[in-house]
């Protein structure tokens, strides 16, 4: 993993382009962070019309493990190489250079695409996205977890606020950041989500799949409650739905509001 990792690159040093194609014909190393695995499958079909012979792809989108590992093989049966990289965090952590990057496949690919890590090197690049796919289903479940915390303060007379106070100085971090805009009200206000939805809804999938080709469906049940929620906020609000929009959910099971505030 890497973190705090910042490159700063000068005007001289960048060229904006119109098309893949021509991003890959002029690089050596490409990185790439897209929403879906559709969506990182076409991109690839474009690279390797444009040739991929020597060059280094780099993807940090959060996919299906089989879908890295199929790419990593499309990629070097052509000459290429790849590394699976995807990333932890937040938009406000990806402006501040402090994602956390997993990355595998042949170490010597990794070490190009990241020369100061401690990573999966000599791994399948697929462990790369299994490894973010399953620390995502922390994430959705933290989520429910402080969402039914909140309600049970809330209706218990406890108080949010009280329990907020627990919750930053015991769990800081995520946690508390999560649990700040839940109260606020901004898993209903923002108009751009942080964390869509439908991208949350497509990893919980992914988890579900894995889990089921893996025969640990059954022992899943956290995960299975948390991906009926997520489709609960998508039913809510469509496409404004951000993961800690899961709280407003919660709050509807126990007859509450949607929304916390007006």
């Amino acid at each position: 993993m890497i973190i705090g990792c910042t490159v700063t690159v000068g005007d001289s040093k960048t060229k904006v382009v119109d098309t893949i194609s021509d991003a890959v014909k002029s690089s050596d190393i490409i990185f790439m962070c897209l929403g879906d695995d559709a969506a990182v499958d076409s991109a690839v079909d474009a690279m390797l019309e444009a040739g991929v012979d020597g060059k280094l792809i780099v993807d940090c989108s959060t996919v299906h493990p089989d879908t890295t590992n199929a790419l990593e093989k499309k990629i070097t049966e052509k000459g290429g190489e790849f590394v699976g990289m995807p990333v932890f965090g937040a938009p406000a952590m990806a402006d501040n250079g402090q994602l956390v990057c997993v990355t595998a496949g042949s170490e010597a690919s990794c070490k190009k695409a990241v020369p100061y890590t401690t990573d999966f090197s000599g791994q399948p690049a697929g462990n790369a996205t299994l490894m973010k796919v399953i620390g995502n289903t922390f994430i959705l479940n933290m989520v429910s977890q402080l969402s039914e915390g909140h309600v049970l303060a809330e209706k218990s007379g406890l108080g949010v606020d009280n329990l907020h106070t627990f919750i930053s100085t015991m769990f800081p971090g995520p946690y508390t950041a999560y649990s700040q805009r839940m109260l606020a009200g901004d898993y209903y206000q923002r108009e751009e989500p942080l964390f869509h939805i439908d991208l949350a809804r497509k990893d919980a999938r992914h988890a579900m799949s894995l889990a089921e080709s893996s025969g640990a469906k059954e022992s899943m049940k956290m995960l299975r409650l948390a991906q009926g929620r997520l489709d609960g906020v998508k039913s809510e609000i469509g496409d404004r739905g951000d993961i800690p929009s899961v709280y407003g959910v919660v709050r509807k099971e126990s007859d509450l509001d949607f929304k916390n505030k007006g």
